[in-house]
């Protein structure tokens, strides 16, 4: 089967009700990004990065995956399907898709703050952290790569882009690096396309679909599909 690499960003959440930093009405109104996604920001308050967070979460367990989502997982019945995502949210998981790599980090998961390599999925009861959280004796932080902070599933997704068939991505302003750098990974005579109902500019050879997830991902499989029949 051909390789499907999908990149996606805060659009392909909106729908299921998650709060963008970007939107009006989105979290840069309420909180200055760098007081609570940034590395300086965890140093100088700690305690306000754990409530930040804790807020994300009781949100997050509210949401359910839209029909974008779930149409990604359908995919996988034809195509080799790897997500790359900027968000940290479950939904593509809990949708069904089997292969997702996490940018960002994973809203459901905190880290030790003594080792970085060991990390823990948060009880669905116990979803609240604090800076006197402590697991195995590890004090811990949110599993979140903040501001400031090196990016380590960078690699990993450009080497998916390099061997995707098609690529496309979903839901992004193709402003925040390095996930927005993505695109020139793309191998030659590589399908690209880029869904978005306010698309920015891209090259002429992306094949844009202005529209929101679920709507232009039911584009794209009809596309897809019907490119596969004609194979």
């Amino acid at each position: 089967m051909k390789r499907l690499v999908i990149s996606t960003g805060a659009g392909m959440s909106a729908e299921s009700g998650i709060s963008t930093f970007r939107d009006a009405g989105g979290l840069w109104e309420q909180y200055p990004v760098m007081q609570v996604a940034s590395a300086d920001g965890f140093r100088r308050d700690p305690a306000l990065i754990h409530r930040f967070y804790n807020e994300r979460r009781s949100q997050l367990v509210l949401a359910h995956p839209n029909d974008g989502h779930i149409g990604l997982v359908e995919l996988e019945k034809h195509f080799t399907v790897n997500i790359i995502t900027q968000n940290v949210d479950d939904l593509h998981e809990r949708a069904g898709s089997t292969n997702v790599l996490h940018l960002h980090g994973e809203l459901m998961k905190v880290r030790a703050l003594d080792d970085e390599t060991k990390i823990y999925s948060l009880s669905p009861d116990a979803l609240d952290t604090s800076v006197d959280t402590t697991i195995e004796g590890h004090h811990v932080r949110p599993h979140i790569v903040f501001f400031q902070e090196a990016v380590p599933n960078i690699g990993p997704a450009c080497d998916l882009v390099r061997q995707a068939d098609i690529f496309v991505v979903i839901g992004t302003s193709l402003s925040v690096y390095p996930a927005a750098g993505l695109l020139g990974y793309v191998r030659p005579a590589t399908e690209v396309y880029y869904i978005d109902p306010n698309p920015v500019s891209v090259p002429e050879w992306v094949n844009v679909i202005r529209a929101g997830a679920s709507e232009g991902i039911k584009h794209l499989t009809r596309i897809l599909l019907n490119d596969e029949e004609k194979a």
